[in-house]
């Protein structure tokens, strides 16, 4: 069988790199993209992998970046976006500068993702994934900005999978709750934060990156292909389920 050819953008955070090495120790050639030029050249270095630094708030250097990968690579038949960042903050108290950010990063990303995949997969198919979040499924207070981001995505992937389906390119998403991440850490920093944390997701626990990279995995793979255009919950039952306390 030929091996899986991805490229992940934010590929060195905690969803990512987890997803990296899942990908690799599977088989599939993967090719890194991230901000952070150091934290990048130690994963590739550890998977053996290639990759560049890139800025993906910028579409036109996400095309470039993703022509890269599939100069490297021989082709691309995945991409997956796990850029993002975490802004919990009431509308008021929200800057231009902090909801500009968040946009930017959650969801222009994301559509870079999208139009760079409808370039270079509408000949061949292919599968994309984006990172979404419980918060855009359910209301969570303090959570405006991420979570207009992150509902961004659900209906940029399921446009997407509508636009591409002729053309065999699959786009789905994933809708993690709280994940133990660096991104995160500070939100579970102390007992009680985390004890309420964990309070929210009915199966009493919070997500780690290997149960969102494993969700995202199986939706890459084409054993996968006729599923498109959804949103997969990984979170702990958080957006759905109410147990009784």
């Amino acid at each position: 069988m030929t091996p899986l050819r991805v490229l992940l953008v934010g590929g060195t955070g905690g969803i990512g790199s987890a997803l990296a090495r899942m990908l690799v120790q599977g088989g599939a050639r993967v090719f890194l993209a991230a901000r952070d030029p150091a934290r990048l050249a130690t994963l590739a270095d550890e998977l053996g992998a290639a990759g560049t630094a890139v800025d993906a708030t910028d579409p036109d250097r996400l095309d470039a970046c993703a022509d890269a990968a599939a100069a490297a690579l021989g082709g691309l038949d995945g991409i997956v976006n796990c850029a993002g960042s975490l802004l919990l903050k009431p509308a008021h108290l929200t800057t231009t500068a902090d909801w500009q950010a968040t946009i930017a990063t959650n969801l222009t990303s994301g559509f870079g993702c999208v139009r760079a995949a409808g370039r270079l997969m509408k000949e061949h198919g292919g599968a994309v994934v984006l990172v979404s979040s419980a918060a855009a499924r359910v209301g969570l207070a303090n959570h405006e900005a991420i979570a207009a981001a992150k509902a961004g995505i659900i209906g940029l992937v399921r446009s997407a999978a509508a636009t591409y389906a002729r053309q065999g390119v699959r786009f789905n998403a994933v809708a993690p709750g709280l994940v133990r991440t660096p991104l995160t850490r500070g939100l579970v920093a102390s007992e009680l934060a985390e004890k309420a944390s964990v309070g929210m997701h009915p199966l009493g626990r919070l997500g780690e990156p290997e149960d969102v990279a494993r969700a995202i995995a199986w939706l890459l793979d084409p054993a996968q292909g006729w599923i498109t255009g959804q949103v997969l919950g990984v979170d702990g039952g958080l957006a759905d389920l109410k147990t009784r306390s």
